[in-house]
């Protein structure tokens, strides 16, 4: 271990690292537990993540025990945090790992255990499955909670879930959570339901849109102030907040968030796609281009669907939707680079759902699509034969609501 905190390599990298954020970082304005401050002034230069002020970390970690809430996107520059940090001999003891595991390679929904990180020796215990929330034994020797996790925007995505139960495992065992915040690639736009009661679940434990707009620093600072922990108990917060971010302006993540987002155009795609996952329609997993495309068996010959693809067991897929099946559909990666998608797309859905004969077995996860929706609406909209314009003046009220609501929790243009 100390041969491997002493590499020559690693310590060049911070050294450029720490002295380029330390001329960078955030002195005034920095966020206090309850609040974080709004920024001013930003101007044209690189977005610095939260993880890049290494001097802002360090004081707030100094002499502390550190649990390490992180995946593959908890990087530092292209070093990722965890590394940073032991190289920096900062006192990290172990990492908490959230879907598709600390280094990104499980599927989703996959099991993901508790193991060692061969790299570090640090012990990693799992937060999905059966154990999503931290147990007071797994944090009684941590000081303090880094979380750092590249969310996408997207109520279903599951990293923010994750965070709701680190923030309340924390609350109640009185541990301080430093939140490393990251960009929104798809923070443009607010679309979509707002989830309903009845219909919490993993993938939609906040009543917001589908798409929120928000960064994972500002969703953080909403559970707080809305006291959706269990109690209403209220997490000791600081966010690390972002220098030069815009939520307006196109951001490509320097890597995938997870294995089956794998392009900027999967991202994008994502919140509209991801409805197909309570059918028995697939999203492309189990080929290069997962949630570029769609499509099923019974699609072949029909107008529009004329893009072909066989889902195969592979890396993030390891049994994928429609296996083996050669499945007909659309490939949307063009349709994706040719514009900023602004709004959550429906349409597709919809023009599927159609065109195999609008049928009920259509909605083969029918409990699995409500949540992802997080309404029961959704879906007998679209079996009713609801317009879009319908639909979307279903939203109308509820994304009125959120949107006055979330203005106390902003912390970027």
């Amino acid at each position: 271990m100390q041969k491997y905190l002493k590499s020559f390599y690693l310590k060049s990298i911070l050294a450029f690292l720490l002295t380029s954020c330390q001329h960078n970082s955030l002195v005034q304005g920095q966020s206090s537990p309850e609040h974080t401050e709004k920024i001013e002034n930003i101007d044209e230069k690189s977005v610095i993540v939260g993880a890049e002020q290494l001097e802002k970390i360090s004081e707030l970690v100094k002499d502390k025990k550190i649990g390490v809430v992180g995946n593959q996107t908890s990087l530092v520059g292209e070093v990722h945090l965890v590394d940073t940090l032991l190289a920096l001999e900062m006192n990290v003891i172990k990492i908490f790992s959230p879907e598709h595991g600390f280094r990104g390679e499980a599927d989703a929904g996959e099991h993901v255990a508790s193991n060692i990180d061969e790299k570090t020796g640090l012990p990693i215990i799992s937060i999905y499955g059966s154990n999503k929330k931290p147990s007071p034994e797994q944090l009684s020797d941590v000081d303090i909670l880094l979380f750092d996790l590249q969310d996408v925007g997207v109520r279903f995505y599951t990293y923010i879930s994750t965070l709701h139960y680190v923030m309340e495992a924390a609350a109640e065992n009185h541990i301080k959570v430093v939140l490393l915040d990251r960009p929104n690639p798809n923070g443009h736009y607010v679309d979509g339901p707002i989830r309903e009661k009845g219909f919490e679940s993993f993938v939609g434990m906040h009543p917001i849109p589908v798409v929120h707009g928000m960064t994972i620093g500002e969703i953080a600072q909403m559970i707080n102030g809305e006291k959706w922990l269990k109690n209403g108990v209220r997490c000791d917060l600081e966010v690390v907040s972002m220098m030069n971010y815009d939520r307006n302006k196109p951001y490509s993540l320097p890597v995938s968030p997870s294995p089956n987002l794998s392009s900027d155009e999967s991202i994008q795609l994502y919140p509209g796609l991801c409805f197909f996952e309570g059918t028995e329609v697939s999203v492309g997993r189990g080929t290069t281009t997962p949630f570029e495309v769609f499509g099923h068996p019974d699609l072949k010959d029909k107008e529009g669907f004329t893009y072909a693809f066989t889902p195969v067991s592979s890396f993030g897929a390891k049994k994928p939707l429609q296996e083996n099946q050669l499945c007909y559909g659309m490939n949307l990666k063009t349709y994706a680079q040719s514009k900023r998608i602004d709004k959550l797309e429906i349409k597709w859905l919809m023009k599927a759902y159609q065109a195999m004969g609008a049928k009920e077995s259509f909605f083969s996860r029918t409990r699995f699509f409500d949540l992802l929706a997080g309404t029961d609406k959704l879906r007998k909209q679209i079996r009713e034969g609801k317009s879009e314009e319908e639909i979307r003046a279903s939203w109308e009220e509820g994304i009125k609501t959120f949107l006055e609501m979330r203005q106390a929790y902003l912390i970027y243009p």
